[in-house]
């Protein structure tokens, strides 16, 4: 990057904050290199020609009087092909490149490029010598990886008429094609496969749509009971311990998503190595490929820099938006925000501001309703009007499990569903430890007429009589714990044992299951109406006289609780003959 002044000077270090002075003619969130080692970092606050800088590496050892160079540019992302199956840091470096350079502990100052600048890419175009583009269009295609086609889009501020395309091999920074702008006024512009954008500022598009599509994630209590949609945004808090990690990893794994971005911020790095083991062995239930092929890894673990954790959040969902606006379904795992609102506390506090709520600053609100509003299913840029959508699920890690903390309520003010996680059903090695009773989603009537077109026309119904069961439930474990379930009338244990194979039966599933791992939206629906049945047959069956005791002897039951394990495509054939024996064995009950 180049320098547009002379270096200024440091004159006051606070942890990852640094004060410089001879700093005129910088502007804000502009780039620094600091001290002799060249750390970097991004100016926060001006005052006269001193600025305050929140440095991405770790401060140790710098002192007053070494020099600060600014260059003029934004934190920005590099875009182009070659992103996915990437593993970066909080600030887009390559954890492999830096690794080659500096071991397995990163040096300070190390500099790395995000995208390889050398490695050649076999450019397809999809428009000809004097089409009329603007900004958005495609103009050509790249085979990122098997399972991503890379789109070539003319970049956002630009539009006019294409002079030169070419066709093959090119690294990022080549140029593929010439434009002569729209206003004639300029000379012809020659634009390579690499575009920058800044991260903090959003990517925009025409329209932001109504999300009307669900997010299907393969995890039975969410997409029965508490659906995100494409575009939307869910919160997953609990206490540590709960699941937090492994839902958001089973996410990433089986959601149905075009590009996934996971961020691991200020998370612990064995749970982060255990995603960079394991995603390359996955398979992609939809195309049988690696599920490294359509996703990007943002890694900044606990012993990072702090204030780094800041910046990897909208590292991620500037890379997303750029995915989005190809026209993919993108799904963002942000794991977690609470990290990233402690770095956001702990530099408050450096730069002497007000605090807030329990020390967090007074724009933390501001700051998390930016992020997630961020998400979204949009018509995109460009002539053809794509649709694209970024969804965005943040984990969020409250002290002690106590979801009235700041962050936790900040971010239930713009997020739309809640999967609530219990350390109760946790300590029950209940998991998915989504509590049904204190979750919810406010995408389901969004989503009513997607369910009656590819699910069934009563999957809604179905829906509202499980969890009525479920809250029954709860009503009666009260009674329950004061007089024992013996002294329940027969119907009310009926319920009670309905409720049970809602639980464990179907929404209790295993992350580990080489079959239970993920649950189709047809096995979904068949499960349910399965238990359902059941449960129906059951309480008709006691109301007529037949002692529960007999009930719960069927053969039929064992068989219920084992139909989560039935293969896929073995689902329809298995769980039909089930409905049919229920039938049966419930008619030789009254005989």
């Amino acid at each position: 990057m180049a320098t547009i002044q002379k270096s200024a000077n440091i004159i006051k270090i606070s942890g990852p904050v640094v004060e410089a002075e001879g700093m005129r003619g910088a502007k804000m969130f502009d780039v620094v290199r600091v001290g002799d080692e060249g750390l970097i970092g991004e100016v926060i606050r001006l005052s006269g020609d001193t600025a305050s800088i929140q440095v991405y590496e770790d401060t140790a050892g710098l002192r007053p009087g070494e020099k600060v160079v600014n260059t003029g540019t934004p934190l920005s992302a590099e875009l182009a092909p070659g992103l996915v199956t990437s593993i970066f840091d909080g600030i887009q470096r390559p954890l492999e490149i830096i690794k080659q350079q500096s071991g397995d502990m990163i040096k300070r100052g190390v500099v790395a490029d995000p995208i390889d600048k050398k490695k050649k890419w076999k450019f397809v175009p999809t428009v000809k010598k004097g089409a009329k583009v603007q900004e958005g269009d495609i103009v050509g295609t790249v085979q990122e990886t098997p399972i991503a086609l890379h789109r070539i889009m003319i970049p956002v501020g630009y539009s006019g008429e294409i002079l030169e395309i070419s066709e093959g091999s090119f690294t990022v920074v080549e140029p593929i094609y010439r434009l002569k702008p729209e206003s004639g006024l300029e000379k012809p512009i020659d634009f390579p496969m690499m575009q920058r954008w800044q991260v903090r500022k959003p990517r925009p598009y025409k329209q932001k749509l109504q999300p009307v599509t669900p997010l299907i994630t393969g995890q039975r209590v969410i997409d029965a009971f508490f659906p995100i949609a494409r575009g939307g945004t869910a919160c997953i808090p609990g206490p540590f311990g709960s699941g937090k990690t492994v839902t958001q990893q089973q996410l990433a794994k089986w959601a149905d998503a075009n590009i996934i971005v996971y961020v691991g911020c200020g998370e612990r790095g064995n749970e982060m190595t255990e995603v960079l083991a394991t995603f390359p062995e996955l398979e992609d239930p939809r195309t049988k490929r690696p599920l490294m092929e359509r996703t990007i890894l943002i890694a900044n673990t606990s012993n990072m820099p702090v204030a780094a954790r800041e910046a990897s959040i909208y590292t991620g969902i500037t890379i997303a938006e750029y995915y989005r606006d190809m026209g993919y379904a993108v799904a963002l795992m942000a794991d977690s925000t609470s990290r990233w609102a402690e770095a956001l506390r702990e530099i408050s506090g450096r730069l002497e501001e007000m605090p807030g709520e329990e020390g967090y600053p007074a724009y933390l609100g501001r700051r998390l309703a930016e992020f997630y509003e961020r998400a979204g299913s949009v018509i995109t840029l460009g002539s053809d009007s794509r649709e694209g959508s970024v969804s965005v699920i943040g984990a969020v890690s409250p002290p002690g499990g106590d979801i009235s903390e700041p962050v936790s309520q900040n971010t239930l003010r713009v997020t739309r569903a809640f999967w609530g996680l219990d350390a109760s059903l946790a300590s029950r090695r209940h998991f998915p430890a989504i509590n049904w009773l204190t979750s919810y989603s406010l995408y389901k009537d969004n989503l009513k007429d997607w369910y009656a077109k590819n699910v069934s026309q009563d999957w809604t119904d179905m829906q509202t009589r499980a969890m009525g069961i479920l809250q029954q439930e709860a009503e009666l474990q009260e009674i329950v714990q004061l007089v024992g379930p013996d002294a329940l009338p027969e119907r009310e244990r009926a319920v009670l044992d309905s409720a049970r194979m809602i639980r464990e039966d179907f929404l209790q599933q295993s992350a580990y299951h080489e079959v239970d791992t993920f649950t189709s939206f047809k096995k979904d629906y068949l499960m349910l109406k399965v238990i359902l049945k059941f449960s129906e047959k059951e309480i008709e069956a006691v109301e007529g006289g037949v002692p529960l005791s007999r009930i719960l002897s069927l053969e039929v039951r064992n068989r219920i609780g084992r139909m989560k394990e039935v293969p896929e495509d073995a689902a329809q054939q298995e769980l039909d003959k089930l409905l049919a024996d229920i039938d049966e064995q419930f008619r030789a009950l009254k005989s």
